[in-house]
Parts: C-alpha cells; structure tokens; sequence
C-alpha cells in the first residue's frame, strides 16, 4: 500500500473544511484494506501520517507475524514538490517529467526503476522517494491499482494498493 505522507491529514492540522477530502478517503480505503500485522516503511513524518491512518480506520497492529515476515506494507512518500509555481518548492522543470516516470513505475509494479530511483534528484525536488526504493525491494510487486493520482498544491501523491504475489 502506498500513500502520501501529507500532514493535512493529521487531525492537529485540521481546519473548518478539508482541503484534503478526495486524497483523505482514498487513504483511508486504501489502508483499511490492509490484513494482519503491518509494516511501516517511511520518514518520520511519513510515520505519524500512518499510524494515524491505521488508528483512524482500526487496522490491524503494527508488528511481524508469527514466520517473521510482516503480513502487509505501509509505504509513505511521494513525488515532487515542485509541479508549479504555488508548490511548496516553486517550479521546477523537471518535477513534471520525474513524477511521470516515477508514477509509471509505480503503476506497473517496476520494481528495478524503483530501486533505481536517482535520490538525489529527488532530494532536489522534494520528493519522498526514500520508501519507494524500498518498496521496489519488495518480492512479486506486479502491476498496482491506482486509487489517487492527483497533485493538489503542486504536490504530486499517489494512493496505490498492490497484492503481491508473496
């Protein structure tokens, strides 16, 4: 599971409307799919987002199962933060074609370009691309379902859901 680690979807963050509405509900259906012990893989802040996700929709409990192996993966990051001239980061030229390569990758469960992931261009464009080199590790990704694909505030995120054949 992959989902962006945007603190508007923190409550301490939380105003009278929710900017976030579309990207909060696809998160929330996304990890409420999520069976047995869960596996966080993120940034620190990419970790507040998901427990709070996981808390919010009563996941299951972080940990291993019982062989060790975690059940189901928590993956949070995104991509550039550089898509327009109102983003976080201003506009960056080559966040367009980044995101596009990235979200290509992403969708067709290309693990090696996941892996391969230049991080620091990604550092550059203030991408969280960190854990999706780590989730391009992942054994039998396969092709994932994309259930947000947007980048409100010149911010590109992703929520996906794979079943890996693991």
């Amino acid at each position: 599971m992959l989902v962006p680690g945007v603190l508007a979807l923190l409550p301490e963050y939380a105003g009278l409307s929710d900017p976030v509405a579309e990207l909060r509900a696809a998160c929330e259906k996304a990890v409420g799919w999520l069976e047995g012990p869960v596996e966080i893989v993120a940034d620190a802040q990419g970790r507040r987002v998901a427990e709070h996700l996981l808390a919010a929709v009563g996941s299951p409990a972080l940990g291993q199962r019982d062989g060790g192996e975690p059940a189901s993966y928590l993956v949070v990051g995104n991509g550039s933060a550089k898509r327009t001239e109102k983003a976080p980061g201003h506009l960056d030229q080559r966040a367009a074609g980044f995101d596009a390569e990235l979200g290509r990758s992403l969708r067709e469960g290309r693990s090696e370009s996941l892996r391969a992931i230049d991080l620091g261009l990604a550092d550059e464009l203030w991408a969280t691309a960190g854990p999706l080199v780590e989730l391009g590790g992942l054994p039998d990704l396969g092709a994932g379902e994309t259930l947000y694909d947007d980048d409100p505030f010149g911010v590109q995120y992703w929520v996906m859901r794979w079943t890996c054949g693991s």
